[in-house]
Formats: C-alpha cells, sequence, structure tokens
C-alpha cells in the first residue's frame, strides 16, 4: 500500500514538472518577429483584458486601446504579456505598444 502511495505522488510531482507554467506563469513576447528595422519608441501604451474561472471575461487588450492609454498617435512595436494562475483559473493578457 505504501508502494501505491510512493508512487502516486512520484507520478503526481513529475506531471507538475513536466507540465510548465501549470500553476503560475508571467510571460513577455514580441508580436513581431521583424526586429531588422524596429524602433522602440519613446512612449508607451498598456492595454488589458482579464478572465477569472474560464467562465467571465472583460476588458480590451487590442492595440489601439493601448495607444489610446498612452497618448500615442504612431506604433512602432508593440509586446503582449500573460500572466496566470492555476491553469489559466485567473488570466490576464496585456499589449504594450511603443511609439511616438
Amino acid at each position: 500500500m505504501q508502494v501505491m502511495r510512493k508512487s502516486g505522488i512520484l507520478f503526481l510531482c513529475l506531471t507538475f514538472l513536466l507540465i510548465s507554467g501549470c500553476i503560475y506563469y508571467n510571460v513577455q513576447s514580441p508580436l513581431t518577429r521583424e526586429f531588422d528595422k524596429t524602433e522602440v519608441g519613446v512612449k508607451t501604451g498598456q492595454s488589458s483584458c482579464y478572465s477569472i474561472l474560464w467562465l467571465v471575461a472583460w476588458g480590451d487588450a487590442g492595440a489601439k486601446a493601448a495607444a489610446d492609454n498612452g497618448g500615442l498617435r504612431v506604433i512602432k512595436h508593440a509586446d503582449t504579456k500573460n500572466f496566470g494562475i492555476l491553469l489559466g483559473l485567473y488570466h490576464q493578457t496585456t499589449t504594450i505598444v511603443y511609439g511616438e
């Protein structure tokens, strides 16, 4: 009986180690892959959307909303940031724009 309990705990631990970001994740990445002529402006703006319990979602994470929030007229570069807890039980997506 104890062998089964220990193997079950080991299996559970290995599962959590293999599933990256299942408890917590906070990742920022660019929205483009062409960096040869990328200029990052002096101003930034952000906009976010949220979801809870995979049931309720709200917000505007669009580039226009981020530009409006930062007072930008020209977007030169954009990033996206994803933050989540417990496999997305709580999730936040943020768009970050840089420009003039």
